[in-house]
């Protein structure tokens, strides 16, 4: 058993004791402090919450660490119902204030992520996020070449991105992440349609924002390398979201299926509507996106009776298809009592705080077993690699990107929008990526 299973061990066996009247409690530890920085109210909660509560969960399991008790210094990046950049910049700010604070978790969005990682990486914070996948945060390239169908490679500058060069004024890489990357995500829908749903010919439409335009380059180029067609390429404009006259002329084309580059927001799953009338219905003609629409209840409403056949991909490894993850979710279900506390960001949150646990366990001792820097820190979450996580082994290359490169895709089941999605296949580019 390594330190942190008996560390977790010796926990429940002072709980046990004290319980039974036999000892009097142990006094608390020295104090070491995780921040966490999350959009905890407004549309995002829904995902947000439940990663919160992994990250709890964790901790409830492991309230100490080589002598220290741990807890949570927890900070709601969301303003007005959204994520707020300024807002989570401030959290972060707070979080350099308190000098027990070692780390932190979080964000959930790029925005945020963009303003806050300067911060901490002046101060040398390690920062591990359960959910961001714009590439720009970890690298200077948005697309590769070979995932650009003109086959030259896209800088984030030229997307009209921050490079990671430009997050990180001391010029070290404070930034980790167990999510994929956007490009990922494009390439793998790509190879599902390819070869699950045997599709040769596709539309490709994309939001006019750099997430949306990334997604369908990825999605376009990988396609046509494994040999599909693209029949026709749409830019929704930013105040007009009607894509009926491009789906006609893709449809006289010989379009099998639409691949959308985007999120929800207005224009977005209402092309799935729209091609009611000029495609046949449901998985007959299917439509592909990212994590954009995945699992999101506005984009079934506004499909409407044309939801089902609707797939989407999302960058991370889907834990509830991990027998491995099966007593972890478990115990985590018994421990909350509640099925909303449970979603598909817990358990890389769940993973996100083990990393930074074995990350601290071999900083405190290479400090002698004191409370460590957060520099020591960061070094250690970078050296992080073959850790055994509830949804894989867990590592970071050099720009901080994780090594479990694992792309899961979800089909929307019916026209119901409260209920769940379907895990239909994962496309796993750990061992080798497509470009």
């Amino acid at each position: 058993m390594g330190r942190l299973g008996s560390l977790a061990a010796l926990a429940v066996l002072i709980l046990s004791a004290a319980c039974a009247g036999s000892a009097p409690a142990a006094p608390p530890g020295p104090a070491l402090h995780l921040g966490v920085d999350l959009p905890l109210t407004g549309a995002e909660a829904r995902g947000a919450v439940p990663a919160l509560d992994g990250v709890r969960f964790f901790v409830q399991t492991h309230p100490t660490l080589d002598g220290f008790t741990v807890s949570l210094n927890t900070a709601d990046d969301a303003l007005g119902g959204v994520p707020n950049p300024n807002r989570g910049a401030a959290n972060v700010r707070r979080f350099l204030d308190d000098p027990d604070l070692v780390a932190m978790i979080g964000p959930f969005d790029a925005a945020v992520a963009r303003l806050e990682i300067p911060i901490a990486n002046g101060a040398g914070l390690a920062m591990v996020s359960p959910a961001t996948s714009n590439p720009c945060l970890t690298r200077n390239v948005f697309t590769p070449a070979l995932l650009n169908p003109a086959r030259t490679e896209i800088g984030c500058k030229a997307a009209g991105l921050p490079s990671a060069a430009d997050l990180r004024p001391a010029h070290t890489n404070n930034f980790f992440r167990l999510t994929t990357t956007d490009d990922l995500q494009g390439a793998a829908a790509a190879d599902y349609a390819f070869g699950k749903l045997h599709l040769l010919r596709v539309a490709v439409i994309s939001d006019h924002e750099a997430y949306g335009q990334g997604l369908a380059y990825a999605f376009a180029a990988r396609f046509t390398s494994v040999g599909g067609s693209i029949v026709g390429r749409f830019d929704l404009a930013p105040k007009n979201w009607d894509a009926t006259t491009f789906l006609s002329s893709a449809k006289a084309a010989g379009a099998q299926a639409v691949y959308y580059g985007g999120d929800t927001r207005p224009g977005g799953c209402e092309i799935r509507a729209e091609m009611r009338p000029l495609f046949p219905a449901g998985e007959a003609t299917p439509f592909l996106g990212g994590d954009g629409i995945a699992e999101d209840p506005a984009c079934v409403a506004a499909a409407g009776a044309n939801s089902s056949g609707i797939f989407a991909s999302v960058p991370f490894v889907n834990a509830d298809s991990r027998p491995g993850a099966a007593s972890t979710i478990h115990d985590f279900k018994q421990t909350f009592g509640s099925t909303m506390a449970y979603g598909p960001y817990t358990l890389l949150a769940y993973d996100a705080t083990a990393v930074l646990y074995a990350a601290l366990d071999r900083a405190i001792h290479g400090a002698g077993g004191r409370l460590p820097s957060r520099a020591d820190v960061t070094r250690e979450v970078a050296q992080t690699s073959g850790l055994a996580g509830a949804t894989g082994p867990l590592g970071f290359d050099a720009a901080g990107d994780t090594t479990n490169r694992t792309v899961s895709i979800f089909e929307a089941v019916g026209a119901n929008p409260r209920a769940r999605w379907k895990l239909v296949d994962s496309v796993d580019y750990s061992a080798r990526l497509p470009y």
